[in-house]
This record gives C-alpha cells, sequence and structure tokens, in this order.
C-alpha cells in the first residue's frame, strides 16, 4: 500500500500544528509499514504511484479540488476545521478587521484565500475557487471523500451543521511522541514559571496572557517566532510585556523538553484551537493547563485543565493562579500517554486504508 499525503504550499515555510501533525503522522505510518511520501500542492505529482491521496486542511479547498480533476483515486480528508471568525470580525485590527466584520465565516475564510494570493503568499491552485466559494468548494470535497479524518467527535459535528456532511468519518485525535517527552519526577517544578509556546499571532492572543501576567509574581516565557505578515503584532507584544516576560524565538522540540520540565503550567489563550499540540506535550511533562474555552480543547482535556476566556485578562490570570496552585496532572498526562500519542493516530488511520482500499 503507497500513500500520499498532499498538503498546503506553504507547509514547511510557515510551520504550524499541521506541520506537525502531517510530519509525525507520516513517519508513524512509515514505521508501521505503511509507504507513505508527502507532497505539497504545488508540486508535480505521479498520482499514478499511489494506491490513495490523503489530504489535509478542508478549510484550503482550493489545494484540493486541483487534484480531484487529475485523478479518480480515492482520498482521505484530515479535515483540521478550524474557525477564526470571532477573532476575525470582532478582534482583527486595521481595514482587514473593518472589511471582515461583513462577511460570514466562510465568506471571510474566502477573502482571505484571495487576499494571500494578491499579496503572493499562495498560489491558486484551482480555479474553479473562484466561482464555487469556500462553502461549496468544502462541500463538494466532503461529498466525495472515502472517509474523513476529524481531529474530535466535536469537530465533525462542526462538519454536520456547517457542510451537512454525511460522510464516513473515523476520528483521529492529535498527539504527542512519548519516547520524546520524558518527565523525570525527581526534578522540582518552580511555581512561579509560565510558559506559552505558539506562533506569535493574533489567533494565539499573547497580547491578552502579557496583559494578564505583566508584573505579577510569575515570569512568563512566550516561546514561538512571530507569523509572516504580524511583524507589528508582535512588536505591539513587546511593547507591552513587562520586566516579567520574556521571549524566546522558535526553538526545536528536544529544546523545548528542558522549559517543560521546569514549569508549572503551559498556557494558550487562543482564539480557536483544535487542542493546542504544545498544551498536550507540556501537560505530558507534568504541567498544568491553561486552555481557551473556544474550539474543540473540552474534548480533549475534560476536566483537567484550566479553561479561561480569550478576551478577559482577568480571567486568564485567574485561571493560571488555579494551575500553579494545582497538583500535577497526573491522570492527564496518563490519559495523553495512553490516548493521545502519533502511533495511536498512525494506527486507526491506517486501518482505515485498509478498509477503503479493500472495498
Amino acid at each position: 500500500m503507497k500513500i500520499i499525503f498532499i498538503t498546503r504550499s506553504t507547509l514547511y515555510s510557515v510551520k504550524g500544528g499541521d506541520s506537525m501533525q502531517i510530519t509525525e503522522m507520516a513517519n508513524h505510518l512509515n514505521q508501521l509499514g505503511v509507504d507513505t511520501d508527502v507532497r505539497l500542492t504545488n508540486e508535480k505529482i505521479d498520482y499514478e504511484k499511489y494506491d490513495l491521496l490523503h489530504f489535509f486542511n478542508i478549510t484550503r479547498p482550493a489545494d484540493i479540488l486541483y487534484h480531484l480533476k487529475k485523478t479518480k483515486k480515492p482520498f482521505a480528508v484530515s479535515t483540521i476545521l478550524i474557525d477564526y471568525s470571532e477573532y476575525d470580525k470582532q478582534y482583527r485590527k486595521g481595514f482587514a478587521g473593518i472589511v471582515l466584520r461583513l462577511f460570514s465565516r466562510d465568506n471571510i475564510e474566502y477573502i482571505k484565500t484571495i487576499g494571500r494570493l494578491l499579496r503572493g503568499n499562495d498560489k491558486l491552485m484551482s480555479h474553479s475557487y473562484i466561482w464555487k466559494g469556500q462553502s461549496k468548494s468544502i462541500k463538494k470535497i466532503l461529498d466525495n471523500a472515502s472517509i474523513l479524518f476529524p481531529n474530535s467527535q466535536m469537530e465533525n459535528e462542526k462538519l454536520k451543521l456547517h457542510y451537512n456532511s454525511s460522510a464516513d468519518f473515523i476520528t483521529v485525535y492529535n498527539g504527542i511522541n512519548p519516547s520524546l517527552f520524558k518527565l523525570n519526577t525527581s526534578l522540582k517544578k518552580d511555581a512561579q514559571l509560565v510558559l506559552c509556546v505558539a506562533r506569535i499571532e493574533g489567533i494565539k492572543n499573547q497580547i491578552n496572557l502579557i496583559k494578564a501576567l505583566n508584573n505579577s509574581d510569575y515570569k512568563l516565557l512566550i516561546i514561538g517566532s512571530p507569523a509572516p505578515n504580524q511583524l507589528s503584532y508582535y512588536n505591539e507584544c513587546r511593547e507591552t510585556a513587562a520586566e516579567n516576560v520574556v521571549f524566546i524565538n522558535h526553538i526545536t522540540q528536544e529544546e523545548l523538553i528542558e522549559f517543560y520540565q521546569l514549569a508549572s503550567v503551559h498556557v494558550l489563550p487562543s482564539w480557536f484551537e483544535t487542542c493546542g499540540l504544545s498544551s498536550l506535550e507540556a501537560a505530558s511533562m507534568g504541567c498544568n493547563i491553561v486552555i481557551t474555552d473556544k474550539g474543540y480543547t473540552r474534548e480533549y482535556y475534560e476536566c483537567h485543565a484550566f479553561y479561561c476566556d480569550p478576551n478577559s485578562p482577568a480571567s486568564i490570570f485567574n485561571a493560571v493562579e488555579r494551575a500553579a496552585k494545582a497538583a500535577s496532572p497526573k491522570v492527564l498526562r496518563e490519559k495523553i500517554l495512553s490516548s493521545y500519542t502519533w502511533l495511536n493516530a498512525a494506527t486507526i488511520t491506517a486501518k482505515a486504508y485498509h478498509k477503503i482500499l479493500a472495498h
């Protein structure tokens, strides 16, 4: 069995959670004996070499439609259905913020896609996307997919609600690599050390986290690089930050282990999260988790995290206070190590491939 992952052209130049998901899934599938290649959507592909195509990011349908015109091979979609419309409509600044307030969720994504093309930050793979629009393009893909791989049950419910999807699906939860993230329980946590590991951009909401912890007794480490076209936001974060806030540019997962080991709390006060991969990693290393209540986070963390309202620095601070005083999250850590691993995700995915191709 030979599988190809086809994903956005900026997978490596603009890294996000899907970059980790795709890389880890491909590696673990190959370890399981499923021959898996990763290709960018703008690369030339010999479809006949593969038994099945596996696409990612349903919110970028133009990347997918192009290939569906080229081949009749069966295909799967890891949907990664995100909804940034609350941030775009209410909190995005400047002219873009004014314009986007006038439009629906799908129309906002359509406008953002066209904006990336006009700025030269992306390539339009399917011209039919221009007249189909976002919603119809997504529906066409969902209606023809052999199977969908949402990252949570909540995500699949959103697909049904927004696009009337009746496609077969299997939930494939995101994960960590337990062989990398190994907690040394003999080392003491620093109760005043708080981490936020994420790309620095408006949707991740570091600005309200900074406002929440500025001049407090906590030392806040913000680890990540600024997103492209968000340097003004990054500069605003730097200018707002007090002396107890430290910025560290993007580092490798291996380098993150030391920080996860020392910190007592990890915070992601985003405007939307599927699960927050850095939160999974941090929790597996004994950090208490403060995370947004927007998105699908409650399905992953249930009652084992401290939820905050991203719009409220006071809510973020109160959640950090409660997390810092709480015991290490042993139940959540055990749940992650048993259920939320890339090996589990790859195993479930491989079984689904076999089932599709058997038919």
